[in-house]
């Protein structure tokens, strides 16, 4: 299989209209666009019946003691864990494209509904849900897709891998608020191929001022 995008190329940076976040000079960060971002696929192969999309940016910090605090830097050489960006499932086995902005237009606070969405598709819960769990702004069950908000303080650029899996079933089985491990698990033994395209986005000036 093979995964373009025309709103990034490959390894490059992911422009702000399609992150969570960008950058403020007054206050570190401010809402981004959080528009999904474009994304097409071909040599499908044989035999697929539907297709999962997945999100992870794999550069989450484990620990938060530094995360977002004034005078201070998340180290690069801590240890990270993943964070879902993006859980998408049962797409029909002729869908080839996802139009930019089909799926998300704009930061939904308390997130967005769900898992119904367009053409039959369903959307499992993105990290957002526990991010916020404590905020009582922004707490809620966050659907679909909600872009880049790495830590504006991290000594690394963050990484967003966009993956489409094309599998041999109609719908996955998973039910009610699912996660992308839960997909991920639901999946084994039925992927008959896989695509994926890499952006990188980052809120730290220093990191910003070097690109």
């Amino acid at each position: 299989m093979k995964l373009h995008s025309n709103s990034f190329a490959d390894n490059t940076a992911i422009p702000e209209q399609y992150a969570f976040c960008r950058p403020d000079p007054e206050t570190h960060a401010t809402l981004g666009g959080n528009l999904n971002p474009h994304l097409a696929w071909s040599d499908v192969p044989e035999g697929t019946r539907s297709f999962v999309i997945l999100c992870e940016d794999p550069d989450v910090p484990t620990k938060m003691d530094d995360v977002n605090q004034e005078g201070r830097e998340i180290p690069a050489d801590l240890p990270r864990t993943h964070f879902y960006h993006w859980v998408l499932v049962d797409l029909a086995a002729d869908t080839r494209e996802i139009p930019e902005g089909a799926y998300s237009d704009g930061v939904t606070p308390r997130g967005k509904a769900g898992p119904l969405a367009l053409d039959g598709t369903r959307q499992g819960l993105n990290g957002f849900t526990d991010f916020f769990a404590h905020d009582r702004d922004m707490n809620g069950d966050y659907f679909g897709y909600d872009g880049p908000c790495p830590p504006w303080n991290d000594a690394i650029v963050h990484r967003y891998v966009f993956t489409v899996y094309a599998v041999d079933i109609d719908e996955i089985p998973v039910e009610g608020k699912f996660t992308g491990d839960d997909v991920k698990k639901a999946i084994e033994g039925h992927i008959l191929g896989q695509a994926s395209i890499t952006g990188i986005y980052t809120l730290n000036p220093r990191l910003r001022d070097g690109e």
